[in-house]
């Protein structure tokens, strides 16, 4: 399979055409998403997984701030860290090697890849998504990480690779 194939079939989300949308700003509404991507509403748990990936369907950021938006209006919400974690994770054989795909916690799926890179931000890895949102590696799926990177004793860094690419996990 050419490796741009194989990309493109691992990248099943199911968000909303938001960048073809400008709606009018309508202030702030009381939702908000932990720091372990659970999400809020007026202090309460949303229980109902559907709904979340329907608020996750609409959400963008945007200079730090994270908004729902439809057509017709544009809410802000609050979010502690990353809106999404990445929560398991497979390796899927290309023509440029194992290429990883990661699957974040409202089943949306990317492969890593300077598409959707890994980024270690302040020690804590995460995945860059699309429309400005961040994904952040979950602890049991940094761990398998861990056990796959292989050290790089120039830089002292462990490295992660997915296809052609090469990520830096964590240093040493």
């Amino acid at each position: 399979m050419q490796l741009q194939q194989l990309l493109k079939s691992l990248e099943l989300r199911n968000h909303a055409p938001t960048e073809q949308w400008n709606p009018q700003y309508c202030g702030e509404i009381p939702l908000h998403i932990d720091a372990n991507g659970k999400w809020f509403y007026q202090n309460s748990p949303i229980g109902r997984q559907r709904l979340v990936k329907l608020f996750a369907s609409v959400l963008i950021c945007e200079n730090g701030e994270h908004f729902l938006v439809t057509p017709v209006e544009k809410v802000k919400i609050s979010v502690a860290d990353a809106p999404l974690m990445i929560v398991a994770w497979q390796q899927i054989d290309s023509e440029q090697g194992k290429v990883m795909q990661v699957t974040t916690n409202v089943d949306t799926q990317y492969p890593l890849s300077e598409d959707y890179p890994l980024v270690v931000k302040d020690q804590v890895p995460y995945v860059q998504l699309d429309h400005g949102l961040r994904a952040k590696v979950a602890r049991n799926v940094y761990y398998q990480w861990a056990e796959l990177a292989t050290v790089d004793e120039a830089s002292q860094t462990m490295r992660l690779t997915s296809g052609a690419s090469s990520f830096i996990l964590g240093h040493l």
